[in-house]
């Protein structure tokens, strides 16, 4: 009754259903899911305590390694052209009055509002070899001479994973950059244009350098989601990698060994697996972003 009568304590009432919600939502499954790496469970069986082995047998496992290969491409095939567009754009949008900015900063950023597994069935359409619309079309035109099959083909299915990953993220990139671009301060590119520096000087020496902190959040935020890729592969094709396990990504192959092998253990031996390489490779690019810009 004291803790209620004192307003004092009035705050942790209304903190306390976060923390609720923290601890039965996030705390737990990640405690939980480590205590199942340290065992064999298939989820029906009672689990069987084996230590470490999941870890072992993932670190030689083939097929893991395959998908960091798989992910990493996507991801990278993905961030190297979306950030050109995005700052290309943001420099259009920042040097040049154009008029309708609101609009086309929504038209950008469109394509995130729709589901990435509703998108992913669109593309399956498209992409149908015998009656897709972008076959038909580049046959009509007569640019192929025989329909393509892109979804059995390794690398044309990862090339067209990257460009909807691309499509689908590249409007928010490019509104980050234009905040990013629009909070510095106008008396620098002042001061260069009474010196007689050009628009491209600028955007290289003056944009590019204090756009730093918000080119490593960009980095960094997109490689922990293309980490986790899911969605857009799994609905594609069949769900477990094909072709050629071109599109076996990290989540897809934990999904796969705890939902359709029923391996339970050794799937949450690869989350935590996933959550180390992401932690590593977030720590290496900020550091070495960092790092240049202290230097």
């Amino acid at each position: 009754m004291r803790l209620i009568r004192n307003s004092n304590n009035y705050g942790y009432f209304f903190i306390l259903p976060f923390f609720i919600l923290f601890f039965v939502f996030s705390l737990y499954p990640i405690i939980y899911t480590f205590i199942l790496s340290l065992n064999e469970y298939d989820g029906m069986a009672d689990k069987v305590y084996v230590g470490f082995k999941n870890y072992k047998t993932l670190i030689g496992d083939h097929y893991f390694w395959m998908s960091i290969k798989s992910t990493w491409r996507i991801w990278l095939v993905n961030i190297i052209p979306q950030v050109g567009v995005a700052l290309w754009l943001a420099a259009v949008f920042t040097f040049n009055r154009i008029k309708g900015q609101a609009f086309f900063r929504a038209f950008f950023y469109l394509p995130n509002l729709v589901t990435a597994a509703s998108i992913a069935l669109l593309f399956n359409v498209l992409l149908d070899w015998q009656n897709g619309v972008i076959n038909q079309a580049l046959y009509g035109l007569g640019l192929v001479t025989e329909k393509i099959n892109w979804l059995r083909m390794p690398s044309a299915s990862q090339n067209w994973v990257a460009f909807i990953q691309f499509w689908m993220w590249y409007g928010q990139t490019t509104i980050l950059l234009l905040a990013g671009m629009s909070a510095i301060p106008t008396s620098y590119y002042e001061a260069a244009i009474a010196d007689g520096a050009n628009k491209t000087k600028i955007f290289f020496f003056i944009t590019l350098p204090l756009l730093r902190p918000t080119m490593i959040y960009v980095i960094i935020t997109s490689m922990i989601g293309g980490m986790q890729i899911f969605d857009i592969p799994m609905v594609l094709t069949d769900g477990r990698g094909a072709p050629e396990y071109s599109l076996n990504t990290m989540v897809i192959y934990l999904y796969n060994q705890a939902f359709t092998y029923n391996n339970m253990g050794f799937a949450s031996a690869i989350a935590y697996g996933i959550f180390m390489l992401i932690a590593v490779f977030s720590f290496i690019v900020y550091f070495m972003i960092q790092r240049k810009e202290d230097n």
